[in-house]
């Protein structure tokens, strides 16, 4: 039969045209692929071959520069046979392999091969026209065949040796959102309905490679993934476009934000590398990395070993990362970009943070923690993020997790974790993060400890760190252009050093809560409108009145007041103060050896009622404002609680 390639690739094209009218039900409009810039293959030679394989010897190298037709045979070779590539072809039948290697310009879905054989070139060139995969604007049944071809074509080749599989120009939808099975289990698994990737492998898209999730429907509410690695190790994927269906999915009436399909998941993969690939528009979020099984299981297969870098990914809905389960993960140099921001067609779905940590766990009848999923070992470091809904990250649970050298333009938050250190990111606030925080050091617990903020530079917020956490260590940050620098809520062991605040606002502060074991000191605050230091409503309550606060040898630079009012277990020891300090209504609070500087206040001013209060061993100088103002000012209506000694006024 001479069919030269190019007319066989045609009429296989047409074909499935044909095959997609028959498939559509009555009154249905098939869509047609529009013209596509198709990746030409490299077998340009259309000369039928003059010889058949029947008469090849042992060990012979059969060199294809025309097109031979096997006319539907099946041709069982002799030992070693190597066939190498020259322009041509092999087309419509069976090799039989005893030995040997095939050169995989060769391959292609007209022919079939098996028996023992390897490919000349462990790197594989991936061409739709030569696989059968339907490239452009389809329906459901072309875009699932998409699907398995595209997987099939990869495990063949492997299993031939192929080390990568390149894909070039490649436009095309994958139907990853309904049940393949034809056992009766019938249940949807997201990773099993994706494209697999083999082990060992390396999947390697051009810019030109273009993935494209088949938009699904209302009824569709579980999402699926166009890629997965799926209980497979040594894979790396780079380059290439992955675009989901959240401008084309229909979302049921019911949905609260959970519906949709991601790009990407890496259920219980072993060393995955995921590099400079442009993820858009992921309808239930983008990348997904859990594992198998649970630890308390000997089933438990646990993902290790992540490495996503390079990345951009835009327009998530949800959320653009979720891990929820894994060990040694490194996420570094990806662009995040508009994470859970409303579009025209959906909402922005739950949670609207760029990288979602959250494994979970719960406790048992007696109390104690059960884990369910883990995460722990993960460097987050050198990522760009802007304009996500929530915010950057959001480390709700997980051990050991480095947040580092990140240009931010949202918000940070950990809850229940340990040994997080967030340090040396630089946030500068876009649109509306202004109006927010920074970072937000929360959660409390036995699960919460040597948790670490620092060496961060925080830029145009609200309110730069919020403290209310166990046992954070918030040091070495600088927070200028904003409102208030940092506010503590009930802290527990916290201490804060060594930072650098210039604010609009109060420099650090605390209202309407308790602290305890609370340690603020060497820190140097500049404030232009409000206070160094406003404290109020703080442990005046009788159950934490036995908690303490430790403020000590701080540099307060503003010429507003440190206040206190209604609080209780304040030391300010040491230090340096060029606004007054304010004292009302305290209990257990000592003010000992400051060097106070004021301004447009009296040096110490004592108002209302006080009990246990020590002032002692200050050095004031006169007051620079009004002759109204005074060294030491004692207004307290309970003078017999208030004790003082060996304070100074200078002038």
């Amino acid at each position: 039969m001479n069919m030269t390639p190019t007319t066989a690739n045609r009429l296989a094209y047409i074909m499935s045209l044909f095959v997609l009218f028959s498939s559509c039900k009555k009154g249905e409009e098939p869509s047609i692929p529009p013209d596509i810039d198709v990746d030409q293959p490299e077998n340009i030679i259309t000369t039928p071959c003059g010889f058949d394989l029947t008469t090849v010897a042992a060990g012979s190298t059969v060199h294809l520069d025309c097109v031979l037709d096997l006319n539907g045979q099946s041709i069982e070779l002799p030992e070693n046979v190597n066939f190498t590539f020259g322009g041509g072809d092999i087309i419509n039948g069976s090799l039989v392999f005893s030995g040997g290697k095939i050169d995989g310009r060769l391959l292609n879905n007209t022919l079939q091969v098996s028996g023992t054989v390897a490919l000349a070139d462990p790197t594989f060139t991936f061409y739709a026209v030569r696989w059968g995969v339907v490239e452009g604007q389809t329906v459901s049944d072309v875009a699932l065949e998409n699907t398995r071809i595209l997987e099939e074509t990869m495990f063949f080749v492997k299993n031939l040796g192929a080390q990568a599989f390149e894909i070039n120009k490649l436009d095309a939808y994958f139907e990853v959102t309904r049940v393949t099975s034809t056992t009766s289990n019938q249940n949807f698994y997201p990773s099993l309905e994706a494209v697999n990737i083999p082990s060992d492998f390396h999947l390697s898209m051009s810019e030109n490679t273009n993935l494209r999730i088949f938009p699904g429907g209302s009824f569709e509410k579980e999402g699926g993934a166009i890629l997965a690695v799926r209980d497979a190790e040594n894979v790396r994927v780079t380059g290439g476009n992955l675009f989901g269906d959240r401008e084309e999915r229909i979302f049921s009436p019911e949905d609260t934000g959970l519906e949709g399909s991601r790009l990407l998941e890496i259920h219980s993969g072993r060393n995955i590398e995921v590099d400079g690939v442009n993820f858009e528009n992921g309808s239930a979020g983008t990348i997904s990395i859990f594992s198998f099984g649970f630890p308390f299981n000997p089933d438990y297969n646990p993902t290790t070993g992540v490495t996503v870098k390079n990345c951009i990914i835009k327009n998530s809905r949800r959320m653009a990362i979720a891990l929820t389960d894994a060990r040694d993960v490194l996420i570094e140099g990806n662009a995040f970009i508009n994470t859970g921001q409303p579009s025209a067609n959906t909402d922005g779905g739950e949670v609207g943070y760029a990288i979602n940590i959250e494994p979970y766990r719960t406790r048992n009848d007696a109390g104690e923690i059960v884990e369910y999923q883990r995460v722990f070992d993960v460097m987050v470091r050198k990522n760009t993020e802007s304009g996500s809904r929530g915010g950057f990250l959001t480390l709700t649970i997980g051990q050991d997790i480095t947040v580092e050298d990140n240009d931010i333009g949202t918000r940070l938050v950990y809850s229940f974790v340990s040994g997080v250190s967030v340090k040396n990111n630089r946030f500068k606030a876009v649109g509306e993060a202004a109006e927010s925080w920074a970072i937000f050091c929360a959660g409390s617990g036995e699960t919460v400890f040597d948790n670490e903020v620092s060496g961060n530079k925080i830029e145009g917020y609200q309110l730069g760190i919020v403290v209310g956490s166990e046992d954070a260590y918030v040091h070495h940050n600088q927070i200028s252009n904003g409102s208030a620098g940092i506010q503590l809520s009930k802290a527990r062991g916290a201490r804060v050093h060594k930072n650098t605040i210039d604010v609009d606002g109060n420099g650090i502060q605390a209202t309407n809560t308790n602290l305890d074991g609370v340690e603020i000191s060497e820190n140097e605050v500049i404030t232009s409108g409000n206070f160094n230091i406003y404290f109020a409503q703080m442990n005046h309550l009788d159950e934490h009145s036995n908690q303490t606060v430790v403020i000590k040898e701080n540099v307060l630079k503003g010429s507003k007041a440190v206040i206190f009012s209604n609080v209780s277990g304040v030391s300010f020891n040491r230090n340096e103060v060029n606004g007054g300090v304010s004292v009302g209504n305290v209990l257990r609070t000592n003010l000992i050896a400051n060097t106070i500087r004021p301004g447009e206040s009296s040096g110490i001013r004592l108002y209302e009622t006080h009990d246990q209060v020590i002032v002692s061993d200050n050095e004031i100088y006169e007051p620079t404002g009004a002759d109204r103002y005074v060294c030491l000012q004692n207004d307290s209506t309970t003078p017999d609680e208030v004790e003082m000694a060996q304070n100074t006024c200078n002038e």
